[in-house]
């Protein structure tokens, strides 16, 4: 078990909806990744991604896919390719990613609570 944290340690998370604008292979990335683009609504913009999720999506399947992800964190480095978003999933059984979605049809830019 990680350490407890406090509902104002999980506020400072800023967690989104999310809708995949674009997808493309990312074969520079140390392990296989797809590169995103995700738009995160108006207030929030369009936000790059590299996720690896390569085990369960094609890049041509992810366009128009609602996904949830952390807007708030600084820009990470990866590669020649600079990561704004951190798209969220959970492992499968095999340890593989799977994208975390909205179960219905909600609006871009919604913040989790």
């Amino acid at each position: 078990m990680t350490d407890e944290a406090t509902f104002d340690d999980f506020m400072k998370l800023d967690i989104r909806v999310g809708r995949i604008i674009a997808a493309e292979p990312f074969p520079e990335a140390r392990k296989p990744a797809i590169k995103l683009r995700v738009d995160f609504g108006p207030e929030i913009g369009e936000r790059k991604s590299s996720a690896q999720i390569t085990a369960h999506y094609a890049p041509e399947t992810l366009p128009g896919r609602r996904v949830l992800g952390v807007v708030n964190f600084p820009p990470r480095q990866i590669g020649k390719f600079m990561s704004e978003a951190l798209v969220l999933g959970v492992p499968d059984a095999e340890g593989e990613v799977v994208l975390i979605e909205p179960e219905r049809d909600v609006p871009v830019g919604g913040r989790l609570f």
